[in-house]
């Protein structure tokens, strides 16, 4: 196995060490500072198996690495990152798969099948990501949104606009497999030991270009611009699924399957409409609403790191904050994205939905976070399965009436937040949401107690991140899909609990939160189909 060892590496010694692109080195520089600080002789080559920055204390913050040291090449194990050792063919007959999305989960899902043998049909609702790309551009650029492909809609899910992050406080074996995987289709291989990975919406593109072409080859088709439009139930027993032309809801396909995957993402409000129709269980969940937060890049890197803030090594400073406050609710931070930018994440026509998003580099002048407050049905007024969507609805068709129409979002100042007073001007922190901001006063936007909770916990966690509380601090609203607002209930064994042969999964199925948690549930899903069908 080799002799593991954990040191905390002063910062300047760390600097002096060569630029480490691959968890493995035989670098003479690198071994020789372990031997000094082990105190013995150690193994020719070295993996490093967890990088992390311990910034506790400013004036002397250490680089922190758990590295293994073994005499054979470790060599590069990308190549044979599999998802299942399951072959369908040896233990049944062939069965029709759908798997309905292409995020984190359905591609996971759809990966984990074709490697079992089973070749999926993979529905999406939106276009492929480059022409989903364009799309998006579109909308930045023009204010033109097209309610099929968009930051929520199209292939890679809602997760390919974003930071890329691919850290998770989800516990599984199978989180290492979804990190090769993405190594394996174009990721960065630093991923495979960071303490908190992430590659960025441009290499998230291209992994998931890379693994949709990986998928095709190997026996998978996949839709564009087809949206489940229907299911037929019998007996409790699914049946056949129908798919309809996202653009116009005509040229119905009828499929008879054994299986359906249901990644839909937490945003394909009218597929929930339609699967409660056919008999699918979906109960209300709790979610959080709120705003977008935007610092200078440079005065959160200044907070974290001190005076070692402009290393190479510690820039972009991210951040993750909590607070409670006297509403009884907390304030939470949520997808920070450090060197980004707040895109607009609208799927439906006049409402204004914000998002967080940053490329690999990390390189924009602002940080950018969604400030969160919990909702649930005390604040629907309703305990109804879908009350959750209405008060999203609500929320986001407000903000777009706030923002005079063209998908504008509503900002301001966090000075005049505390004020109550509409911005006029704006200081040294200048919103980056495109197609553009309107200066508002979001106490109009925003309900009464998540404005409170903003209000009073804003002031609080500057006491934990000096500056949070800016006065030229930017909010822009409204960010309403952090998770989704239903539950597709489904029992111990994955399956849908009042339809058998349906599989909700991942985010818009309420059992997964983010790229890791939702690949790693598309992963367990796909494995407890095939078991079911093939066993």
């Amino acid at each position: 196995m080799g002799t593991d060892i954990r040191l905390a590496i002063p910062l300047s010694v760390y600097e002096s060490f060569p630029k480490i692109a691959s968890p493995y080195t035989d670098n003479r520089d690198v071994r020789a500072y372990f031997e000094k600080k082990a105190h013995k002789k150690l193994p020719r080559y070295c993996c490093f198996l967890k990088k992390s920055i311990d910034a506790r204390h400013k004036n002397d913050i250490r680089v922190v690495i758990q590295a293994r040291f073994q005499e054979s090449d470790p060599g590069e194990i990308i190549e044979n990152a599999t998802l299942t050792s399951f072959r369908a063919e040896r233990k049944g007959p062939s069965r029709r798969v759908v798997v309905c999305g292409s995020g984190p989960a359905g591609l996971f899902a759809a990966a984990t099948l074709v490697e079992a043998g089973v070749c999926p049909i993979l529905l999406e609702r939106g276009r492929d990501v480059d022409t989903r790309t364009s799309d998006i551009q579109k909308l930045k650029e023009q204010g033109i949104l097209d309610v099929s492909s968009n930051v929520q809609f199209g292939e890679g899910g809602a997760g390919t606009f974003s930071d890329g992050k691919l850290f998770s406080g989800v516990s599984d074996g199978r989180r290492d497999l979804v990190l090769r995987t993405f190594v394996k289709y174009g990721a960065p291989k630093s991923i495979l030991y960071e303490a908190h990975p992430h590659i960025g919406t441009d290499y998230l593109r291209k992994v998931i270009r890379n693994m949709r072409e990986d998928l095709v080859k190997h026996g998978a088709q996949v839709l564009f611009e087809r949206k489940l439009s229907d299911i037929k139930v019998e007996d409790g027993m699914l049946r056949s699924v129908t798919h309809v032309s996202s653009y116009s809801d005509k040229d119905p396909v009828t499929i008879p399957c054994d299986a359906l995957v249901l990644a839909i993402g937490h945003s394909a409000r009218d597929t929930f409409y339609m699967l409660s129709d056919r008999g699918v269980k979906l109960e209300q969940k709790p979610f959080a609403v709120g705003v977008r937060i935007e610092h200078l890049q440079t005065e959160i890197d200044r907070s974290q790191f001190g005076e070692a803030f402009e290393s190479e090594i510690l820039h972009p400073a991210n951040y993750k904050v909590v607070t409670s406050t006297s509403t009884e609710r907390k304030l939470y931070s949520f997808c920070m994205c450090p060197g980004g930018e707040v895109v607009c994440g609208s799927s439906e026509e006049n409402g204004v939905v914000t998002n967080g998003m940053s490329e690999y580099a990390r390189d924009k002048d602002n940080a950018n976070s969604a400030m969160l407050v919990g909702v649930d049905g005390k604040d629907f007024g309703s305990d109804a399965w879908d009350a959750g969507i209405l008060f999203q609805r609500e929320l986001e068709k407000k903000a777009f009436a706030l923002g005079q129409g063209g998908y504008l979002a509503p900002a301001q100042r966090v000075g005049d937040f505390h004020e109550h007073k509409k911005t006029e001007k704006w200081g040294r922190v200048m919103p980056s949401y495109k197609p553009g901001v309107t200066m508002s006063n979001l106490w109009d936007v925003l309900p009464s107690e998540v404005a409170k909770t903003l209000d009073e916990g804003l002031v609080l966690l500057d006491k934990k991140i000096h500056g949070f509380n800016d006065p030229d601090a930017v909010i822009t609203a409204v960010e309403t899909r952090s998770s989704s607002p239903v539950r597709i209930r489904r029992d111990e064994n994955g399956e849908s609990i009042l339809v058998s042969g349906i599989y909700p999964t991942g985010e818009g199925a309420g059992y997964a939160g983010g790229i890791m948690s939702s690949s790693i549930d598309g992963i367990r899903q796909a494995e407890v189909l095939l078991d079911k069908l093939f066993s």
